[in-house]
């Protein structure tokens, strides 16, 4: 079992570095990995020579999470990426703010005249153009709504030099907007490789099925825990019992996918199919991801696909727990505090999840109740769960996605940082949250930049937002104990 959760660590480790970390840092991928995986390197060494499980000596595992955590740390920070956004970050860091010398390889000079006619005084008033070697950085002051702009300039662009760059439209120092202009790696015939290489339609059905599989094992462990395989080997129907789980729990994951699958087909960028993450143990798989391999036109268009998932989650998330919880029973809380089993669950846990037993128990639903969960409603108790984690404001997750779109990047970035805390910090009076808040600390808690990351988004996304905030808080926070009247009755 501990090479087991061995390699379904170090395989979730590697998707986090290879695909969030290694956009700010040169550092190889897998010494980040290694650095990450030493207190689980260590703790299986400690099994292979104690193989009667005698119990690891604290300061070796707290040594082996410090050394950890330097080294990660320190291999972080010697070769960072520079990221094409704020301004300066265009600008090769030995150049400081000083015009390079060399001109740029992008343009020549009878391209460089023609770039400054794309620029009207009316929409933009061109001041300055700096010629780097990997980008074109144009600054002005704008004098007509960023939107109209944005595409003008851009519509201009694209007419002299087709698809040969990519616009971006930033905020610099003192919130001034500035296009820069970097090498188009989307452009054909690159293009059409990359829409060929994106679609893998076996890849995604067989990691749905392998996911079924797992997750019907996984129903089945949660009717019958003290089941083996060897049980289910002489009677094979027993894994139907497994069945109603694991569809309702690929159903939820699927539709949050689709979700931003489908917004993104919308929206005409270049994504994967859903893919599903199964695992042979707990709740039988770590989700479903969706990879988006095109520039995000715009905060709109992020915010859209950013919202999109943990919505569409949300509607396949409530009928299944409601209907799950009206075939669950009341029952005794366990006397140990703090264990957390599906047969008498608190339903304290969580406003949101307190809210739901108090519509379908009524009135029998009382502070001293446990819930003996139906293995439907544990599909829906983690839909919300999914749908909370994937809701925090960090990063790359939607919730990430959507302060980025609601402030813009930089400040998307400080309120990413702040979540940090704040998740370590609720995970005092909610643990599920600990091993969520550890992951976030190697994360990285910028968003990429739009190509248009200056136009800012109308009122109704601004307060769809807002309500996606306040049900995160909703379902993550438990019931605070003065507010128990609300939801149990008293005796």
């Amino acid at each position: 079992m501990v090479w087991l959760f061995l390699f379904c660590l170090g395989l979730t480790l590697y998707f986090i570095v290879q695909y969030s970390v290694v956009r700010v840092t040169r550092t190889p991928w897998w010494q980040l990995w290694l650095a990450l995986m030493i207190p689980a390197f260590t703790i299986a060494a400690w099994s292979l020579v104690h193989p009667l499980k005698e119990a690891m000596p604290t300061p070796l595992l707290v040594g082996a999470f410090i050394v950890s955590i330097l080294l990660y740390v320190f291999l972080l920070g010697r070769n960072p990426r520079i990221p094409p956004t704020p301004e300066a970050p265009l600008l090769n860091p030995e150049e400081g703010d000083s015009k390079p010398e060399a001109p740029s390889n992008l343009l020549s000079k009878e391209e460089q005249a023609q770039l400054q006619n794309c620029f009207p005084w009316s929409v933009y008033y061109l001041q300055n153009i700096d010629y780097r070697p990997q980008a074109v950085i144009c600054r002005g002051q704008i004098r007509a709504e960023a939107e109209v702009a944005y595409q003008t300039v851009r519509n201009n662009v694209q007419s002299e030099f087709g698809d040969r760059f990519l616009i971006l439209f930033q905020t610099g120092a003192m919130n001034q907007p500035y296009f820069a202009l970097v090498a188009n790696p989307y452009a054909e015939p690159q293009g059409k490789r990359l829409q060929t290489t994106l679609k893998r339609p076996v890849l995604a059905l067989g990691l749905v099925a392998l996911t079924l599989l797992t997750t019907t094992l996984a129903g089945t462990t949660l009717i019958d825990p003290a089941a083996k395989l060897d049980t289910w080997a002489a009677n094979p129907q027993m894994l139907l019992n497994g069945l109603p789980y694991a569809i309702a729990l690929v159903l939820i994951l699927g539709v949050h996918e689709f979700g931003h699958y489908f917004t993104a087909q919308f929206y005409k960028l270049q994504t994967t199919f859903p893919y599903f993450i199964p695992v042979p143990f707990a709740f039988g798989t770590f989700g479903a991801y969706v990879q988006i391999r095109t520039p995000i036109p715009n905060r709109k268009v992020l915010f859209d696909v950013g919202i999109a998932g943990p919505l569409a989650g949300l509607v396949a998330t409530l009928p299944i727990l409601i209907w799950g919880l009206m075939h669950s029973q009341l029952t005794e809380l366990p006397t140990k505090p703090g264990e957390i089993v599906t047969n008498a669950f608190n339903p304290k846990f969580s406003i949101a999840f307190a809210s739901f037993c108090r519509l379908v128990f009524g009135h029998s639903l009382s502070a001293s109740s446990g819930i003996d969960l139906h293995p439907v409603a544990v599909a829906g108790l983690l839909g919300l769960i999914v749908t909370a984690l994937n809701l925090i404001p960090f990063g790359s997750f939607d919730g990430g996605q959507i302060v980025h779109a609601i402030y813009g990047q930089r400040m998307g970035a400080l309120i990413g940082q702040i979540s940090r805390i704040l998740v370590l910090l609720i995970s005092l009076v909610q643990p599920m949250l600990l091993l969520w808040g550890i992951f976030l600390l190697f994360m990285p808690a910028t968003h990429e930049p739009t190509l248009n990351d200056v136009s800012e988004l109308d009122n109704y996304r601004d307060g769809l937002g807002l309500f996606a905030l306040v049900l995160l808080l909703f379902i993550i926070l438990p019931v605070p104990t003065g507010l128990e009247f609300l939801f149990f009755t008293t005796h």
